[in-house]
């Protein structure tokens, strides 16, 4: 017969791997958000570099 101490974590553990948990996916979330606000800092930027290539092409 197995021994149930070693199958289950002990009620100690618990709110510490929840804990550990939460971080990671507040982690996960948050690296999330940088790659999004990078991706639209740098689509800002060729945008603005277009406009500015344009409007230097087309001074009079």
């Amino acid at each position: 017969m197995p021994d149930r101490a070693s199958d289950q974590p002990s009620p100690e553990e618990k709110p510490e791997a929840t804990a550990e948990q939460a971080r990671l996916a507040l982690e996960k979330k948050r690296e999330r958000y940088v790659w999004y606000y990078l991706a639209y800092f740098l689509f800002g930027i060729h945008i603005i570099a277009f406009v500015m290539i344009y409007a230097v092409l087309h001074a009079k």
